[in-house]
């Protein structure tokens, strides 16, 4: 007992290819309730790993009464062979093997079975093993099939273990469980649920990051339950939403909570800007150009996204990184991989010689620093004033050109659209960042399970995942 007790964890294979041969000495103790252990066996899986197997019988109770007359008229009917899977030892796995009793009543003349102490509820586990798959399940750290491989459980054991850990967390009476304390203000987005155009919602707590409600869609539907599961009481304490450009959200939280102010980000902004107006002129300019026959011209646009849509303060980084012959990456010489520097020189001569030629993309240019100053702002005032500027910079850019103007005229429809949320951003600093990250933790946890069938499940690990 004192030897197994002082082994070390490198000690334990060692300990395994021992115990056939002293087999007849050693008793490796299983620590249950009214379990004596006997002997105990050793044999090998096919999976290569060792299963030690402790025999032993269960503790008879002293007053045996029936379950269904109350009499205590009980006689042992016959036994049955049970085993249960027990806690891993070492780089192995164990069981524990009894005899099972079944009583015959004498007077109601009914069938049971002892009791098992230490069995789980649900499964053919002891209760020490399930609660061990509990802790290994709540520290994040691994997998189902990890600890499927770990303990020597079936994955879909591991999951029904888990789904209700999780329930017993987060569900009251079958409904989510409602948020404990109020939350000043929250961030809405949805995430791809699956292939085909399936997506689904959340809504988190800005400021500890802990998802609030989850349901499939991406529709007003979705803020109408979660505000009913939390109550217009509730609602009354939060003081504005952070949100991308979805205006059914913004619909469905004005109608139900007039109080509230939708925060439109940075990023988000920004986004749209580069996505759909840089990247839309760089094009269409390119194409002019080249219809003119100014090839020299068109080709120094080609590849220019990356310069267009970065600032002046990161070129200038890249340029002063490219003269001090920055590593991007080490030599290899494990691998056959030379030593990579950053050696284009020159990104901002290249930009300014792009804005030189191209009155549009100057104008881009422009924009992209006002919306800079805007953003900064801690004024609704001020803000107001910049976002009005660049709203009639697009304007005036517009009379008398040809469509390629489509995508400034398109910004400025855009911003007017969603004023009143830009400028609440100099109120309220939040952004939509704490939510963005949520979604690439939902990308990781989905791709490490290579995707989950059940919804609920999923929808309940993504709950826990944002409180850790």
């Amino acid at each position: 007992m004192d030897y197994i007790e002082n082994l070390r964890y490198e000690q334990l294979p060692l300990l395994f290819e021992q115990v056939a041969s002293v087999q007849e000495y050693l008793l490796i103790p299983s620590s249950l309730t009214g379990f004596h252990n006997t002997d105990t066996t050793s044999e090998f899986l096919p999976n290569g790993r060792n299963s030690l197997c402790m025999n032993g019988t269960l503790s008879l109770p002293e007053e045996r009464t029936c379950p269904f007359c109350g009499k205590s008229h009980l006689h042992i009917n016959q036994r049955f062979a049970r085993t249960l899977k027990h806690l891993p030892v070492g780089n192995g796995t164990s069981i524990v093997s009894f005899q099972n009793v079944q009583y015959l009543c004498m007077d109601c003349r009914r069938t049971h079975m002892q009791e098992i102490p230490f069995k789980s509820v649900h499964h053919s586990i002891t209760k020490e093993l399930e609660d061990y798959i509990c802790f290994l399940l709540a520290r994040h750290s691994l997998t189902n099939k990890e600890i499927s491989e770990l303990t020597g459980v079936g994955p879909n054991i591991v999951k029904a273990i888990d789904k209700r850990r999780l329930e017993g967390l987060y569900v009251v009476d079958g409904k989510l469980r409602r948020p404990e304390t109020y939350a000043r203000f929250l961030g809405i987005d949805e995430f791809k649920l699956h292939n085909g155009h399936k997506y689904a919602t959340h809504i988190i707590d800005m400021k500890t990051g802990h998802i609030l409600w989850i349901s499939e869609g991406k529709k007003k539907q979705v803020v109408y339950d979660f505000i009913e599961h939390v109550g217009l009481e509730w609602m009354s304490h939060v003081e504005a939403v952070a949100l991308d450009m979805n205006s059914d959200f913004q619909e469905a939280f004005l109608e139900k909570c007039p109080h509230l102010r939708v925060v439109f980000d940075y990023f988000h902004i920004f986004k749209n800007f580069n996505d759909k107006v840089v990247s839309g002129i760089r094009k269409d300019e390119q194409k002019r150009l080249e219809d003119a026959g100014d090839y020299e011209a068109a080709r120094n646009l080609k590849r220019s996204r990356h310069i267009l849509m970065s600032s002046r303060a990161t070129l200038e980084r890249k340029d002063r990184e490219a003269s001090e012959g920055k590593v991007l990456r080490k030599e290899s010489k494990l691998f056959p991989m030379p030593e990579v520097k950053r050696r284009d020189i020159g990104y901002m001569k290249r930009y300014e010689n792009i804005l030189e030629k191209n009155r549009l993309l100057f104008v881009t240019d422009l924009i992209k620093e006002m919306l800079q100053e805007a953003f900064s702002c801690q004024s609704e005032h001020r803000m107001l004033e910049y976002v009005n500027r660049i709203m009639d910079l697009c304007l005036e850019c517009a009379p008398g050109e040809d469509e390629r103007n489509r995508h400034l005229m398109w910004f400025r429809k855009l911003l007017a659209s969603h004023l009143d949320g830009i400028i609440a951003h100099a109120t309220y600093h939040i952004s939509a960042g704490k939510i963005e990250g949520i979604n690439n933790k939902i990308k990781t946890l989905r791709r490490q399970a290579y995707g989950y069938r059940d919804d609920e499940y999923f929808f309940l690990k993504l709950i826990d995942m944002s409180r850790h």
